[in-house]
């Protein structure tokens, strides 16, 4: 298969300087980089970027782990549960097989059991060790290769190809591209395309991604943000294999008790590859590129008081032991030409919760949510 979808992103490769950058010395940095630097020959972020349109991949398993360091203030814990926490935090490790696409296989370990999402031609299973539950689903003949990425990190990618993926579909004028400094990962000499936004009000200092020198495959996705050199997020194949995996691997064999739900078949959709995203009249996005700030308006004021011309009542289906005016008590208060509210910041991104029942977020300044605010 094609690891990337082919783009136009060749054209956004400026200036010319960072185009003929050529592999620098030292060690990546990042938690997974402890091996040497290899020596490789040069090539530039225009052939990189060749590399992962025109690459093939017809067989992979490997290890993947994710890691996730947002910096997030205490008050998270305030939240009932821990699936935020669980997913915005800490270390996750994947098992991962690709023999073609249809038949794909992701598990997610942890301490307390396994989650499984197999692909095998039309049949889609997902299975769950700790309630020895499974779901089964016949998908469509036009269905492609789905990207899995189970609980809990289910808004996260699940492998560094899709993260790269989801990377380069962002590459406009607003990013400089680069090569950096080659590494060893997974055992496998890799070449290191960076993207960095030219927008000193984003919160990104840099996007790495490790690219496997021979196949040309993916294999470590970092984030940096301004003012660290280490990663907020990253996810890094630790092993990998390029043979094409044994069949049985795809082969969803139910344990004993487990208990099977049959879903509806996946009726398709518009163009096969085409999603169509929904639109959303309460949500609308400010600016573009790297700093794009998307302001929502919630039910009621963030105060206590009720939005205007909307009641003072909880929305539909909100947890009733979250002490909301506990949780916001615990943000930084903020005014300004704007308004007044409350702020809430992480190393990658912010979001603002102003007095009369906006929400603004994205990966930027406390500033550059203001400037938004004010109109």
């Amino acid at each position: 298969m094609s690891v990337l979808k082919s783009r136009p992103v060749l054209r956004w490769l400026v200036p010319a300087t960072a185009a003929v950058a050529v592999i620098g010395g030292g060690a990546a940095i990042g938690t997974f980089a402890a091996e040497a630097e290899p020596s490789l020959p040069p090539r530039t972020a225009a052939q990189l970027l060749v590399d992962l349109q025109t690459s093939r991949l017809e067989g992979l398993s490997g290890t993947v782990v994710q890691r996730a360091d947002l910096g997030l203030p205490p008050l998270v814990g305030l939240l009932p549960g821990n699936e935020l926490t669980t997913m915005l935090t800490g270390t996750h490790t994947l098992r991962v097989w690709y023999s073609g696409p249809d038949k794909q296989r992701v598990a997610l370990l942890d301490t307390l059991g396994e989650q499984d999402v197999i692909r095998n031609g039309r049949d889609l299973w997902t299975w769950q060790s700790r309630t020895n539950t499974a779901t089964h689903r016949a998908l469509s003949d036009k269905a492609g290769a789905f990207k899995p990425a189970p609980e809990p990190a289910a808004s996260l990618p699940a492998t560094p190809q899709q993260a790269a993926d989801l990377a380069l579909g962002a590459i406009d004028p607003s990013t400089e591209v680069s090569v950096g400094r080659s590494a060893t990962v997974a055992g496998r000499d890799s070449y290191e395309l960076v993207l960095q936004p030219r927008d000193q009000d984003s919160l990104v200092h840099q996007l790495r991604i490790a690219i496997d020198a021979k196949q040309h495959v993916p294999l470590r996705f970092e984030v940096l943000a301004k003012g660290s050199d280490q990663p907020a997020f990253e996810v890094t194949f630790t092993q990998v294999d390029y043979r094409r995996p044994d069949a049985d691997q795809f082969t969803f064999n139910p344990p004993p008790g487990v208990t099977v739900t049959e879903e509806k078949a996946e009726r398709p959709a518009g163009k096969p590859g085409h999603v169509k995203p929904a639109a959303d009249p309460q949500v609308r996005a400010v600016g573009d590129g790297w700093t794009t700030v998307l302001v929502a308006r919630l039910d009621g004021a963030l105060d206590g008081r009720p939005a205007a011309g909307k009641p003072a009542t909880p929305p539909a289906g909100a947890a009733p032991d979250v002490d909301v005016s506990k949780l916001l008590g615990g943000l930084p208060a903020v005014s300004g030409d704007w308004g007044s509210g409350r702020l809430f910041s992480t190393r990658l991104f912010t979001v603002l919760l102003t007095d009369d029942g906006r929400v603004l977020a994205g990966a930027v300044t406390p500033e550059r949510l203001y400037q938004a605010a004010r109109g």
